[in-house]
């Protein structure tokens, strides 16, 4: 169980860091407003974050050429509008703040390519999200979402969007049309469906679906073909699907806190398998064994 909770950190933090770090650019960064002015009126980059700010400083929308701008972890409540007129922004970070909502105007951020607006209050994401035709990360996770719009399927570049920790209870089905979509998180919600849909996803490589209250996984979910990472933790799963033995990029496997007695017989076709962490089930001693000896490079936790 031990092992199991640190690999379960591990992955937590490196999705955050990613989060708050990621940085594409390679020009000088800022930490005041007046100082990028005074400095360089052409800026791209500034940082903001743990400044203690209820609103952007005046004159942030003279900054016309910013691409980067983080204000994590201040005390916005609201969107300031200044924030809409920085039209070649191309990272946001405004995450770890007091906002509710995401306003239809976040479609001015036309050449959006991530947005973190993580570890808010945010009750409602609008439509007009799908306007962002650019965006390949959304980082939504730790807010109060219970609906996600349609249009999301129309942010055709999306490769990570990360829901978790919300009050989500279904996914809207447009999210099949996001065929470059490569990390998907969906732990810690009130799902209790595994939806069709998802098989259709051929470029992902990590689902996490923990938390929930799935009682079973489709055979869709064979469709999985470039799934390394698979994280069904604390659902209320009684058995896997045969179809599970076709994800065969597999590497981490997670179905600890279920109700499972037998994985499929074909468990050991999944050759590329690196961890089964499969604690808190109902394996007996026989078919523990039988699970080992299928899978003799892995490593299995019970």
């Amino acid at each position: 169980m031990k092992k199991c909770l640190i690999l379960s950190v591990l992955v937590a933090t490196m999705y955050t860091a990613r989060a708050q770090h990621a940085n594409p650019l390679e020009a000088p960064v800022y930490y005041a407003v007046q100082d990028a002015l005074a400095k360089d009126a052409a800026a791209t980059q500034l940082n903001l974050r743990d400044q203690s700010l209820f609103s952007v400083p005046s004159d942030l929308a003279r900054l016309t050429n910013l691409r980067f701008l983080n204000v994590m972890r201040n005390h916005f409540e609201t969107w300031d509008e200044d924030i809409f007129a920085l039209s070649r922004l191309e990272v946001l970070n405004i995450r770890n703040n007091k906002l509710r909502a995401v306003p239809p105007d976040i479609a001015s951020l036309s050449k959006l390519v991530k947005l973190d607006a993580a570890a808010n209050s945010i009750i409602v994401i609008p439509e007009e999200i799908g306007r962002l035709q650019d965006l390949r990360f959304l980082h939504l996770s730790l807010n109060a979402l219970t609906s996600i719009p349609a249009s999301i399927g129309e942010c055709r570049e999306l490769e990570v969007l990360e829901l978790a920790h919300n009050q989500l209870s279904h996914v809207p089905a447009t999210l099949r049309e996001l065929k470059h979509l490569k990390q998907l998180q969906l732990g810690y919600n009130q799902l209790n469906e595994f939806d069709p849909a998802w098989g259709r996803f051929k470029s992902l490589e990590q689902l996490n679906l923990e938390y929930n209250y799935l009682q079973r996984l489709t055979p869709d979910v064979k469709g999985l073909r470039q799934l390394k990472t698979l994280i069904l933790t604390h659902n209320k799963l009684a058995s896997l699907p045969d179809e599970i033995t076709a994800l065969t990029s597999l590497e981490l496997l997670v179905l600890s806190d279920n109700k499972l007695e037998y994985l499929p017989k074909e468990i050991g076709k999944l050759k590329k398998l690196k961890t089964l962490i499969a604690v808190n089930n109902r394996f007996g001693p026989s078919e523990q064994g039988r699970i080992r000896k299928a899978l003799p490079g892995c490593e299995v936790y019970f």
